[in-house]
């Protein structure tokens, strides 16, 4: 946006590694002030706020509740946590400890009434909102921070953003970063295979808690990063998602693990763990994670049962969080900072950036950019503070407004279809709509709430790839367990003439998504089928 030259490329389909293994949710860090954070909770609850005003399609208020179950537990132990960054014993926060963290918290976030103040309750009122909580609790605290329904979706809107301001801008997906020569950063097409360089002035490491191997490979080895790795399961659990009560329930479990159990798109997600991970190595979420997460539950919500056949999805990442040696893991800031040195190989710059976290990444790009700014010898022109992402743009945001957009834009495709697209693609539905309707259409046979022409758009307009990007980033079927093998078969064969596929390459995509689900997230489509047809 500032007019800059610039070219991004990533190894694999875009906001594929640690950006979509979050736990969907823009948050100022309540925990992060026993560490001391203090800037970085201002920063992250105000961009949080920011947030719900610049991307209301993807960002929305999310009710959290602390169960808590001790009046002074913590006291003691807690100024020692923020002296030393060192857990000790697992001990529980109580009542005093968290009251003091929320007062705290709201000091933070004065802006205007965006979220409301907490609110702490006693056990009678608690278990009366919340009847199926653990009725061993004390009080209840409750919350505002804010949901991120499709991360995946909302960087999406970021890129085109970036990618409208003209030729400039460029990316390209699935290019690896492989080395530096003389004639610049040595790159990798990952399907074809072809080899070329690129020259740039700076050359900005962003690849998140690969950024030491990726500085190796340029030549530039370092020693920045040591990310943990965190895991979540998605719970098809009607009984539990009632419980819920429509909000997350957010609480530290006994062994002094931050947890959270959060509805979210029709079903319930369960997270997450802290533990050290080699980066050569993939990041699966094992079995005695589960256990781990089930036993959360349980603590939690005692009378609701949970199984393994109901687990949909399971997805784990690797925070990029900066090297912490002996610190413990909870403690490790997730603040960021750029690291500067020359390229070596040629004239120029390379930065990385070490750390970072969803809520703060428009903060931490400006900030960014502004380095780049300045080795340019350029002065920033646009400013993005206050400026809406994507699908955000004039979204409507009463409901008076609401029944004007689909009035407006429900002539063709009706009223639901535009309600159902408009929460889908904020204002970009309009683009939808438009492709939509340009030609006949027709409801996917394996899932109805998807068109033919949706898919195809998907695939004209964002970058797909591989039949993996489109169930995993670009519409939130894996996540919900909406996927079959019927339907990656009709979905390999709607982007196949929009891809150029042939029959084989077809067929292999169909035959990767299935080895990446199993392999990956733990969904075997022969045994869902299999339920499937039982049920049937």
């Amino acid at each position: 946006m500032q007019g800059v030259d610039v070219a991004i490329v990533d190894k694999g389909d875009y906001v594929s590694g640690a950006s979509s293994a979050s736990s969907h949710m823009i948050h100022g860090g309540v925990r992060y002030l026993e560490n001391g954070e203090f800037r970085l909770v201002k920063e992250s609850v105000e961009e949080r706020n920011s947030l719900l005003k610049i991307a209301p399609h993807y960002v929305k208020p999310l009710k959290t509740t602390i169960p808590i179950y001790s009046t002074f537990s913590g006291v003691m132990s807690a100024p020692m946590r923020f002296l030393t960054h060192r857990q000790g014993a697992a001990q529980e926060r109580g009542a005093l400890l968290i009251k003091i963290g929320m007062m705290l918290y709201d000091s933070f976030s004065r802006d205007g009434g965006t979220v409301p103040r907490h609110e702490f309750l006693g056990r009678k009122a608690s278990l009366r909102l919340l009847p199926r909580l653990n009725p061993g609790l004390k009080y209840t605290a409750t919350y505002y921070d804010a949901s991120m329904h499709d991360p995946e979706r909302l960087a999406l809107d970021v890129l085109a953003d970036g990618l409208a301001t003209g030729a400039h801008a460029r990316s390209a997906n699935y290019v690896e970063a492989i080395g530096m020569d003389a004639a610049g950063v040595r790159l990798r097409n990952v399907v074809t295979g072809a080899e070329f360089s690129f020259e740039a002035d700076v050359v900005v490491n962003t690849s998140g808690p690969w950024t030491d191997l990726t500085n190796t490979a340029l030549g530039q080895a370092s020693t920045y990063m040591g990310g943990t790795k965190g895991s979540h399961i998605v719970l098809d659990n009607p009984e539990l998602l009632a419980a819920t009560g429509g909000r997350e329930i957010f609480f530290e479990h006994k062994d002094g693990r931050i947890v959270l159990i959060y509805p979210l798109a029709g079903r319930v997600l369960v997270g997450t763990t802290d533990l050290e991970h080699d980066m050569t190595q993939p990041a699966r979420c094992t079995e005695a994670e589960v256990d781990y997460f089930f036993d959360l539950v349980k603590h939690v919500f005692p009378d609701v049962a949970v199984d393994r056949s109901e687990i949909v999805f399971r997805f784990a990442g690797v925070r990029p969080l900066p090297r912490h040696d002996d610190e413990a893991p909870g403690f490790v800031s997730r603040d960021y900072r750029i690291e500067s040195r020359p390229l070596g190989a040629r004239p120029g710059t390379l930065l990385s950036l070490v750390g970072g976290k969803w809520t703060t990444f428009r903060a931490l790009a400006e900030h960014l950019s502004g380095d780049i700014l300045t080795l340019l010898g350029r002065t920033r022109v646009v400013s993005t503070v206050g400026l809406a992402i994507g699908g955000g743009r004039n979204f409507p945001s009463t409901d008076a407004a609401h029944r004007v957009w689909i009035a407006a834009n429900g002539d063709e495709v009706g009223a639901s279809r535009a309600e159902q697209l408009l929460t889908r693609y904020g204002t970009r539905a309009v683009d939808v709509i438009d492709f939509i309707t340009a030609e006949p259409d027709a409801a996917l046979e394996h899932h109805s709430d998807y068109s033919r022409r949706e898919i195809e758009y998907l695939a004209a307009t964002e970058s797909v790839v591989h039949v993996t990007d489109l169930i995993l980033r670009r519409t939130s079927m894996a996540f919900r367990g909406e996927l079959s093998l019927a339907l990656l078969e009709e979905l390999a064969g709607v982007l196949a003439p929009v891809l150029g596929w042939d029959a084989a390459r077809s067929t292999a995509e169909v035959d990767l998504a299935v080895d990446v689900l199993r392999d990956r997230h733990a969904v075997d489509l022969a045994r869902v089928d299999a339920a499937s047809a039982s049920r049937a």
